[in-house]
């Protein structure tokens, strides 16, 4: 047996274009030599991409990780059953869609945290749908303090403190121990991936870092994790670290609020980026596009993301850290 990584990757909202750029990425036969993909979905969906793009590829449903996902020319679905086919409505959204989404995702978790299922990616989803279905909520997020949204575009690499909060509120969440509490995940799961000592740096809140939350909410908390041996500079100036990032001088950012770092990541480079969550008990992956209803069917959909999103999975779960060539066909 393979003792390549199981990268678990689910097509997203089989009304949109989840299915296609998931089989384009698998497609091209080079996630095969970095892990075993495993599509998590609808068999009947991802037929319908293949025969749509003309590919010659062969479908297989499978109902265990076991044993799968090792033939390129095989694409090998988990599908237990949580949607009937004939409730895809491409282009449109609905309830039934929505709950095989929230369905695949849980049954994904189960087998990551089993160790059956080494990393996970969540292709796009459609919010209109998981709310029909009432699953919103379902819907991996990030919980302040636990979890943080890491984003990923080439050499620029940014950890989000804070997420959707109201930038008004941000000040007064914004603590030492929050601080800490991320830079030592931060380090711990870089660690893990295969970045000995990563480096870090720490985006200030004010204009160049100088201002009574830097000094007193985000210094502290730095100070302590470089007390622990943890590699981490901050905070520094805001206007400045993203850039310090992209031309290699550190491995991430640490930025304080959602805009913050989200300006940054699609200023540099917005396609071919991914985003995952830090801090899960395993890797857990996502694109950064929605189900794009208006392309459904003509195959003119970008795999980059999603392909991004694949090889970067499969790196680190191997613990080979960063891919650095992860859009490349």
């Amino acid at each position: 047996m393979s003792n390549k990584p199981v990268v678990a990757t689910m097509t997203g909202d089989p009304c949109g274009i989840g299915p296609e750029v998931v089989v384009k990425s698998l497609a091209l036969g080079g996630m095969y030599e970095q892990c075993r993909p495993v599509v998590f979905g609808c068999t009947e969906s991802v037929q319908q991409a293949v025969d749509m793009l003309g590919l010659k590829l062969k479908v297989r449903r499978v109902s265990d990780v076991e044993g799968a996902g090792l033939d390129p020319a095989v694409i090998d679905v988990y599908d237990t059953g949580q949607l009937d086919p004939k409730f895809i409505t491409p282009a449109k959204a609905n309830a039934e869609c929505g709950r095989a989404c929230a369905a695949w995702l849980k049954e994904m978790d189960a087998l990551a945290l089993a160790g059956k299922v080494q990393a996970t990616i969540m292709g796009p989803i459609n919010t209109d749908a998981l709310k029909m279905a009432d699953k919103f909520d379902q819907v991996v997020s990030v919980e302040v303090g636990k979890t943080y949204l890491f984003l990923i575009t080439g050499p620029l690499r940014v950890v989000h403190l804070t997420d959707h909060i109201p930038l008004r509120q941000v000040c007064d969440i914004i603590a030492p121990d929050l601080v800490y509490k991320a830079l030592r995940t931060i380090h711990d799961d870089f660690t893990r991936w295969g970045i000995p000592n990563p480096r870090i740096v720490v985006a200030g809140l004010n204009a160049h870092a100088y201002g009574e939350e830097d000094k007193t909410q985000i210094a502290p908390g730095v100070e302590r994790a470089r007390a622990e041996g943890i590699n981490v500079t901050g905070p520094a100036s805001p206007d400045s670290v993203f850039r310090w990032c992209i031309d290699g001088e550190y491995d991430v950012v640490l930025a304080m609020y959602h805009d913050q770092g989200h300006i940054a990541v699609k200023t540099w480079g917005f396609v071919g980026n991914c985003a995952m969550i830090l801090g899960t008990p395993y890797i857990h992956m996502s694109v950064a596009h929605g189900t794009a209803f208006d392309i459904v069917g003509k195959g003119i959909a970008s795999h980059e993301m999603m392909l991004t999103a694949m090889r970067q999975a499969a790196n680190l779960a191997s613990g080979k850290g960063f891919h650095k060539d992860a859009v490349a066909a």
